[in-house]
């Protein structure tokens, strides 16, 4: 009789499950159309900056919302009025652009823009607090926007959900009067660099990466602009992100909230704290530093008194790298010395015998691996000589109980498939093509194990 009524549960909660699946999916498909109209909207209407409703007095409810600021004898009425006849653009919904445009909103901001082109995922909750898990797959700006109006559905916010490059992004930052680059990725800074001096407007840059923060002002008041200070860009492969080298939630918000305030400084009083100033925040001692910036430099490029750049450029071909956060796949290995991960796993299956080399670090394996793998992370890899690396080769065969004489064949793996074919190539340059054995990476790496293969692998 129990075992009956078990089943009509089970039922039935198969049955919920499953018009709860076909709900989120229609929330997804109208959250889509809405982006698709916006990006549309975006691309046709001009709107031109301080094209708002001009508050001339602060009626009842403003009084009663932002009461604990106007007590301020620095900010008072006049700073509010400032704040709400004011409009700031935030580009990217993440870390740093969560915190700054949730203090925004509740400060009163009259026009907040959200610039963001990518989908909420659940590695982002950790730090993007304006999303929620009812949100993955939702667009980050559109998820954004939603939680500012039901923190003040009295300011207008507007959404912009495309990629910001050369063609738009000078149009965008003109309809508003501050920018936040949230950002963090060297290709945008420079776009929205050469944008904001070219449109007159200041920058609040922001940066955030393990435990380390830092926060600075450009093109305000004449101080210097991100290219006074960089006028090349540093070279790709010494550039890391959260993605890759991990962040500490708490720090991308330290920051946000205190470009936040830099911005609220600026509306309201006319007076800027990090504008030829760099702060530095370090989590792990919970410790700040600030250092001066150089000047204005007249020989720059964009800001200086005889300027080269008048108008945007190609900032991917300048940078040499692509204008988001995610990991870009190198090609470094010829379709010879690559296999996909599900060759790889019928391999295992037929029970060949190979050497499985995990090159990630070693916070990553410990995260996740598979159980046959040898860990030889790609930093030590790449110091040792060929004799060396057959030590470790044979160590690896040892390990995986092979009693052949020769080295069976080898296959590396990594996160998403870059670092193992950088392992590969070196090996292929260092061990003597006459004893070296045949040697291949798993394309895409774990992250394509998991869709290939075992969809219970862990992502991150």
């Amino acid at each position: 009789m129990a075992s009956d009524h078990e089943s009509r549960l089970q039922e039935r909660v198969s049955e919920l499950e499953g018009e709860l699946s076909v709900l989120k999916e229609e929330m997804r498909r109208l959250m889509h159309i809405s982006a698709s109209k916006i990006v549309a909207d975006t691309n046709v209407a001009h709107v031109t900056p301080n094209q708002d409703c001009h508050l001339k007095e602060l009626h009842k409810q403003h009084i009663e919302r932002y009461s604990r600021q106007l007590l301020l004898p620095e900010f008072g009425v006049e700073g509010q009025l400032h704040l709400a006849n004011s409009s700031v653009l935030i580009v990217g919904a993440g870390g740093l652009g969560c915190p700054a445009a949730l203090y925004l909103a509740a400060a009163g901001i009259g026009r907040l823009g959200i610039v963001d082109y990518d989908q909420v995922e659940l590695s982002n909750l950790h730090r993007q607090v304006l999303h929620s898990e009812a949100g993955v797959g939702v667009s980050k700006a559109l998820s954004a926007k939603a939680s500012v109006h039901r923190l003040n559905s009295n300011i207008r916010c507007e959404t912009h959900c495309i990629l910001l490059n050369s063609t738009n992004a000078l149009d965008i930052v003109n309809r508003y009067d501050v920018v936040v680059d949230a950002t963090d990725n060297v290709a945008t800074r420079y776009l929205l660099n050469d944008a904001c001096v070219l449109s007159g407007k200041p920058l609040v840059s922001g940066g955030a990466l393990r435990f380390e923060g830092q926060l600075t002002t450009y093109h305000y008041q004449g101080g210097p602009c991100y290219r006074c200070l960089y006028p090349e860009p540093p070279l790709p492969d010494t550039v890391t992100n959260c993605s890759d080298g991990g962040v500490i939630g708490a720090v991308p918000g330290v920051i946000g909230c205190l470009q936040a305030l830099e911005v609220i400084n600026m509306i309201s009083r006319g007076q800027a704290s990090y504008s030829q100033r760099l702060l530095m925040f370090d989590g792990e001692t919970g410790s700040f530093q600030t250092i001066r910036l150089r000047f204005r430099q007249p020989h720059c490029a964009v800001c200086g008194e005889k300027p080269t750049i008048t108008k945007l450029v190609d900032y991917v071909q300048f940078c040499g790298t692509s204008p988001t956060d995610k990991a870009e796949s190198i090609h470094l290995l010829g379709d010879e010395n690559r296999i996909s991960c599900y060759e790889y796993s019928k391999i295992k299956e037929m029970g060949i015998p190979h050497i499985l080399l995990d090159v990630r670090e070693t916070v990553q394996y410990n995260m996740c691996r598979l159980p046959e793998s040898y860990h030889m992370p790609l930093d030590d890899l790449m110091k040792m000589t060929s004799d060396q690396i057959q030590d470790v080769l044979k160590a690896a065969k040892d390990k995986a109980g092979l009693t052949q004489d020769t080295l069976p064949p080898i296959y590396a793996v990594c996160r998403r498939g870059n670092d193992s074919q950088r392992a590969i190539d070196f090996m292929l340059n260092c061990l003597p093509e006459k004893s070296r054995p045949d040697m291949f990476d798993l394309r895409d790496g774990l992250q394509a194990w998991s869709n290939e293969v075992d969809p219970d692998f862990p992502v991150y």
